[in-house]
């Protein structure tokens, strides 16, 4: 039997996600301890592991919970057909990691100055047409940027930082709070806004890249303080978990 803290530190699960799958009803804990935290045996990890398989194919929560809960939930069968969906996905996600580039050489070009000169920044935007010329998030981005000066850009991309330094002054707070979920809606429309169209889904891979180190990571703490980046990560997803 494993704890909730050994679970979550053993599936890279935080504790208040395991915490809303038992209130849901998705993934009850096997018992107790005299002290009341949650305790998971061999079987729970299993159920984990198709909820997780499940999470990463992006189907949503109730979905999941349906489909385990079902009498004729076959475990062998859907880690075939989770392998076989993974297969045709795996394109897909090759697509989302190249526009991610596409993001951090475009969407966020003028968050540092000092690091690129023009030439740089021109020999980006021309591979980034290249690879992503044909995706409506980048023809919509591309509309959008057609008629504004540097000038322009500049202001759209200060102002949007702006919203990171105040997500600084609450780091320490819970990111499930209201005040934490408001910024996480207001930094959604600001994208869609000024940006392209930003769903549930690419805000979830954004918040991803926030807290995966290199620049994105740097550039958010350096404007919010240490752990800024990590903060806005945690608030994207639970903001998207509720969402579902």
């Amino acid at each position: 039997m494993m704890t909730v803290h050994e679970v979550s530190k053993l599936a890279g699960v935080s504790i208040r996600t395991l915490q809303y799958y038992d209130k849901i009803g998705l993934l009850h804990p096997t018992g107790y301890t005299d002290a009341g935290y949650r305790l998971y045996d061999d079987t729970d990890l299993e159920r984990l592991q198709h909820i997780l398989l499940f999470k990463e194919l992006e189907f949503p929560l109730k979905d999941i919970k349906a489909i385990i809960n079902s009498p004729g939930f076959d475990r062998s069968k859907a880690l075939e057909q989770q392998i076989e969906l993974l297969r045709l996905k795996k394109e897909h996600i090759e697509n989302l990691m190249n526009f991610a580039l596409g993001i951090k050489m475009l969407g966020v070009k003028h968050m540092d100055f000092k690091a690129f000169d023009r030439s740089k920044l021109d020999e980006y935007s021309r591979q980034a047409k290249e690879l992503y010329g044909n995706m409506p998030e980048y023809k919509e981005m591309e509309e959008k940027q057609r008629n504004r000066t540097e000038e322009d850009e500049r202001i759209i991309a200060d102002r949007f930082m702006l919203l990171f330094k105040e997500a600084g002054e609450m780091k320490n707070m819970d990111p499930a709070s209201a005040d934490a979920q408001n910024l996480v809606k207001r930094i959604q429309d600001y994208i869609t806004e000024n940006l392209y169209t930003c769903t549930n889904k690419i805000l979830r891979g954004l918040g991803k890249m926030y807290s995966g180190g290199g620049d994105f990571t740097t550039n958010i703490d350096s404007y919010g303080g240490e752990g800024t980046a990590i903060f806005v990560a945690n608030a994207i997803e639970i903001y998207c978990d509720d969402a579902e």
